[in-house]
């Protein structure tokens, strides 16, 4: 059984930064690969980031430059580092594992003023 836990989301102005953590529970995060996606209120979940199983990255073109996701296989924790924050970043945001079809309870993330 696997389990996902987001934490760090929070209050920030614009221009300002925070940390997501997702915490894997379960065994074998080495061998999956994480997502990150986010969702405000009337749109669909969208991409954000995601990292393989080797540590490769990829960003939707919105983030590109601003944020920035890392793994911990010791720690099973995956990471988002977000940087620049603009008040359309407000969303919540939700790991995801695709190997296990397994989503966090997300983390609201609130940019502004």
């Amino acid at each position: 059984q696997v389990q996902l836990v987001e934490s760090g989301g929070g209050l920030v102005q614009p221009g300002g930064s925070l940390r997501l953590s997702c915490a894997f529970s379960g065994s074998f995060f080495n061998i999956y690969g994480v997502s990150w996606y986010r969702q405000s209120p009337g749109t669909q979940r969208e991409l954000v980031a995601a990292i393989t199983r080797s540590g490769s990255t990829n960003y939707a073109d919105f983030v590109k430059g601003r944020f920035t996701i890392s793994r911990d296989n010791a720690k099973k924790t995956t990471y988002l580092q977000m940087d620049s924050l603009k008040p359309e970043d407000t969303a919540v945001y939700y790991c995801y594992v695709p190997g296990r079809s397994t989503w966090g309870q997300g983390t609201q993330v609130t940019v502004s003023s």
